[in-house]
């Protein structure tokens, strides 16, 4: 059956050369086959790299006409390397990389493939920026159609909160310009619906950062997360500025395991972002500060640094409200355990400001003010697989069993544990209240389930 679609589909490209694609013989296969989940050993029908609107849509009606199931990369950064599948045909968007900025440079629209630095750069140039992660090479659209955590959160919002306008190909093939009501499900359904080509997104005024990392003395590491989230747990009880975001962040360095503060100050006063950063350096011994007047860009270049191209492994999420000392207490005993290896990182974002302000125009789930945790069981050398899943699995489950006061039940969609079985977990734990809205839009719009490989995968929750 492969072959004979690979035949079919072949026929079709002949037709519009400018479509450029890949075999798994073709010489830059390899190239275009590399994603982050290195466990994802699904051998594609064919990559093709279109270039426009249009050529999503001719892709898009030639595979249902020729009952050929396809999948949408863009980063490639999906945890459970929902790009590819297998005998599936891939629709790599990374070609489909502008962006427009308005006039009034209020706004920009930006095509659907384009990368997180990409982004940042290209406003950077303008004196702006926009909500963006902090790896540069995740792809825009799915990290902020899914919620959009990031190091801009509490100042301006999530990811989905930037959204102002978007262009889908249907599952008819046919571009459409989303109304307010398909936004909303864009905003968190993010690719349920349709192949997102465009976001036009809001930006804003802003030249230079206050950013760098706090390397804090981790010779007694449990002891250190837990003095330093007592002191962070008093001082955000008051007041703290919308500018300021911290993140928290555990890695396996070359001289063992270290707990870093990447701190992100996004505003140009720079003495009151010093004023801020005193405050953040007192609460644990600081061994070294990178901090410094930087670039957007120069902020997702220092931190590729840090995450690997691709793992083995897997990634799991808890939200909590408070880092408590009893949920510090578990944390800190279960870094002691994590495995020895790069790919294995425990991350901590912090979600308040406006990115709490409940937004009627999304179904993103989860608003209240929480510490969202990526336990993140990776590894590069694959012998370390095993051990890397099983520290983040049994991590994940400790914490599963704290206070449910303290615990959320939503969770984030992009670090969610997989869901295998139909009809096993439920869909209000990434949604809310929300669920009716996206599976009224899921029958509208894609009632053949043609987008079946766009997370989440719908038949798994209740």
């Amino acid at each position: 059956m492969a072959n004979t679609n690979l035949t079919t589909l072949e026929s079709f490209l002949e037709k519009h050369p400018h479509i450029t694609y890949a075999t798994p013989s073709s010489p830059s296969y390899t190239s275009l086959r590399q994603i982050f989940a290195r466990d994802q050993e699904a051998i594609p029908l064919a990559i093709v790299r279109p270039q426009s609107a249009a050529d999503v849509s001719l892709l898009v009606k030639f595979a249902v006409s020729a009952s050929i199931k396809f999948t949408i990369r863009t980063g490639g950064h999906n945890l459970s390397g929902a790009a590819f599948a297998q005998d599936a045909l891939a629709i790599d968007m990374r070609d489909i990389a502008y962006v427009n900025i308005s006039a009034n440079k209020k706004t920009a629209k930006i095509g659907g493939g384009i990368l997180v630095f990409d982004v940042a750069t290209a406003l950077d140039q303008e004196g702006l920026a926009t909500p963006i992660g902090a790896v540069g090479s995740v792809g825009y659209v799915g990290w902020a159609t899914y919620g959009g955590y990031g190091p801009f959160s509490r100042q301006w919002g999530l990811g989905v909160d930037q959204i102002v306008g978007a262009k889908i190909v249907r599952s008819d093939g046919e571009v459409i310009v989303a109304d307010q009501r398909l936004l909303k499900g864009l905003r968190g359904g993010g690719g349920l619906f349709g192949v997102i080509v465009e976001l036009e997104i809001k930006v804003y005024s802003l030249k230079n950062v206050l950013t760098g990392t706090l390397i804090l003395d981790s010779q007694d590491l449990a002891s250190t997360f837990k003095k330093f989230n007592a002191g962070y747990l008093e001082l955000s009880a008051k007041a703290m500025p919308s500018e300021l975001v911290v993140q928290q962040l555990i890695v396996n360095s070359p001289h063992g395991k270290a707990m870093c503060v990447a701190f992100m100050w996004s505003s140009e006063d720079v003495e009151a972002g010093q004023i801020w950063l005193k405050k953040i350096e007192a609460l644990a011994t600081v061994v070294m500060n990178t901090v410094a007047v930087s670039t957007v860009p120069a902020y997702l270049k220092g931190n590729a640094a840090l995450v690997p191209e691709s793992v083995h492994g897997a990634g799991y999420t808890h939200n909590f409200r408070k880092i408590t000392s009893e949920v510090a207490e578990v944390i800190s005993g279960s870094l002691l355990k994590m495995v020895e290896d790069p790919g294995s990182m425990f991350v901590v974002h912090e979600l308040k400001g406006a990115s709490t302000t409940p937004n009627n125009g999304s179904v993103f789930g989860t608003r209240e003010e929480h510490f969202m945790l990526e336990i993140l069981g990776y590894a590069l050398d694959n012998k370390n697989r095993e051990s890397a899943v099983a520290w983040a699995d049994n991590t994940w489950a400790e914490l599963g069993k704290m206070d449910g006061s303290n615990l959320l039940p939503g969770t984030y969609i992009s670090l969610d544990r997989p869901v295998l079985e139909p009809g096993t977990a439920p869909l209000s734990r990434l949604y809310g209240l929300n669920c009716r809205d996206v599976l009224a839009l899921k029958k509208e719009y894609d009632s053949e389930d043609v987008f079946f490989y766009a997370e989440p995968q719908l038949k798994n929750y209740v």
